[in-house]
């Protein structure tokens, strides 16, 4: 861009990290061609047969959003030394966890200030009905004068996807963002409120092929034990679909050392956009990935091309569909949803920092219902709610 002011013009066409568009993603990652009918088809055909979904959900009307902007709470900045307002402009794109009986929910927030006019941190609040939410003062993940400040600054830490362990602790993936690059990494916390940084998710594999690619929204497969929703392995190890453009894969051993799979030494694809559908710009995760019954079910995000998308839907338009894949082959799909089953129309979802968005993230278990949280235009939070009896 020829100047500063049409490169951010530019760079906020999307949310989740908004100051890089898909097309310049998917430009840069290293992304293998894979040929229709293989194992790992990128673009999948849609599918009529749905009762695998998780579905209705009936968006909480007398309440959303349930968490917006606050110009009250501040925090000192340790790399700005200075104190912030730290989520004063926006709130949005959170993730979702049940520990002690309460909703915990850490959300992306932004101040105002700065190089993008906006680091984001993450926050956490908590609620016993999984409705109405109490936030915690300071953020609880946030750039530092730590190893990490290179890859988060100033850009800051974004949309988490958290998940507990087999041993009881929790695992965060969140994309950092220098002012280049998005980078996927990971973070664990036993109480969800004191978090130790790990690192790149990808930085060990390949001799460090990916460390500085695009790299974004790690969703892992996990099993619901109750109301937890505890990471699983499949054939031996973790599973972890993640990417803004293709959806692509990683295995691990631990949860914290991530390897993306490889088909010719490129990013094996396991599905992608599909070309006149709502979701023919780009797929990404929603929240982590459940196995069920009937196999991987993913709730995933999708954005509407402006030209060449379906044309029901506004330009750009986020709304969020559903797949599900092989449990003995996490890389092939099984069946997928003709058509979205959450998007933009309440006034709250079509304006904001970025129009027609809704953005899920946080899926929970609790009082034999599914809560779902997602962010609105990238502005504010909302809630929408499953009550499995609705499908009797």
């Amino acid at each position: 861009m020829p100047n500063l002011f049409l490169f951010l013009a530019f760079c906020f066409l999307l949310p989740g990290c908004n100051q890089k568009s898909a097309k310049q993603t998917e430009s840069e990652t290293n992304v293998a061609s894979t040929p229709p009918g293989s194992a790992i088809e990128s673009n999948q055909p849609a599918t009529a047969t749905e009762n695998w979904t998780l579905q209705p959900f009936q968006k909480q009307d007398a309440i959303n959003p349930i968490l917006g902007p606050d110009s009250t709470t501040q925090f000192f900045c340790p790399v700005r030394r200075a104190t912030v307002k730290w989520e004063e402009k926006d709130v949005f794109n959170p993730a979702a966890v049940v520990r002690n009986g309460k909703v915990h929910l850490l959300y992306r927030a932004e101040d105002k200030i700065g190089k993008f006019a906006g680091t984001s941190r993450i926050g956490l609040a908590i609620s016993e009905d999984g409705l109405h939410f109490k936030r915690m003062p300071k953020p609880v993940l946030y750039p530092d004068n730590d190893f990490m400040k290179k890859y988060e600054w100033e850009g800051g830490c974004e949309d988490p996807r958290v998940v507990e362990t087999p041993q009881g602790t929790y695992v965060m993936t969140y994309t950092t963002y220098d002012g280049k690059t998005a980078r996927l990494c990971v973070a664990t916390s036993s109480d969800l409120q004191t978090w130790e940084k790990h690192g790149l998710a990808f930085e060990k594999a390949y001799a460090g092929k990916y460390k500085d690619t695009w790299s974004k929204s790690g969703a892992i497969v996990c099993r619901r034990n109750g109301n937890q929703i505890v990471a699983t392995k499949i054939n031996g190890k973790y599973w972890m679909y993640w990417g803004d453009t293709n959806m692509f894969i990683a295995t691990s051993d631990d949860l914290l050392d991530w390897t993306p799979i490889e088909e010719n030494s490129k990013l094996a694809i396991a599905f992608g956009p599909r070309p006149g559908q709502f979701d023919s710009r780009l797929v990404e995760p929603g929240p982590p990935a459940m196995l069920t019954d009937a196999g991987i079910l993913l709730i995933y995000n999708s954005m509407n091309l402006d030209k060449g998308g379906s044309p029901t839907l506004p330009p750009g338009t986020y709304t969020a569909g559903q797949i599900l894949l092989d449990p003995k082959d996490p890389t092939k799909v099984l069946q997928r949803t003709a058509s979205y089953f959450m998007k933009p129309e309440k006034e709250y979802e079509i304006t904001g920092q970025i129009g027609n968005v809704c953005f899920l993230e946080g899926l929970v278990h609790l009082q034999d219902k599914w809560f779902l949280y997602y962010g609105t235009a990238d502005s504010k939070i909302a809630v929408a709610v499953h009550t499995p009896e609705q499908d009797r």
